[in-house]
């Protein structure tokens, strides 16, 4: 935003401190009223024709933007991957231990990648990997959805489960 003598046209469309029209005057015009207000002349339209300009305490008007913008901040939830492993031959506690971790990113709001690991000669019996990745799918039905179906890429076997 350009301030005071940094407004290089040469008319204005002036509106005052209390927010009322002044009508299309001289920069120099709108400078010596801000100055008689003890306040700022500030550039807040420039595209417009004449650019629009206002009679304001910029540092109170920039404080209060820049605490608008941490308060939007403070507010907002991003979104973070998870990654929960397995394998196909996972013990029933180990499973159910997992499966706890992943409802508890779930509930959190968080997406998670559910990837299932081959070993060795386990490529050769993928079925056993599918059953683990249908299981689980079954067991959080209540809680995510499916947001990318199972895909296998070398020896993994992944998807990605988002909350309801």
């Amino acid at each position: 935003m350009r301030i005071n003598e940094r407004i290089r046209t040469s008319q204005v469309r002036l509106i005052g401190a209390e927010s009322e029209q002044l009508g299309v005057v001289a920069v120099l015009e709108g400078l010596r009223l801000a100055q008689q207000a003890g306040l700022d002349l500030v550039e807040v339209a420039p595209t417009a024709v004449p650019p629009v300009c206002r009679i304001m305490d910029y540092n109170k008007y920039k404080y209060e933007q820049d605490k608008k913008e941490k308060e939007a901040k403070r507010k907002q939830h991003f979104v973070h991957l998870k990654e929960i492993k397995f394998r196909p031959k996972i013990e029933e506690h180990d499973y159910h231990f997992k499966l706890d971790h992943l409802r508890k990113f779930i509930g959190r709001g968080d997406k998670v990648k559910v990837t299932l690991m081959f070993r060795g000669r386990e490529m050769a019996h993928q079925e056993f990997g599918r059953r683990v990745i249908d299981r689980v799918v079954q067991d959080v039905t209540d809680v995510a959805q499916v947001e990318k179906p199972a895909f296998a890429e070398g020896r993994m076997i992944s998807l990605v489960l988002t909350p309801k």
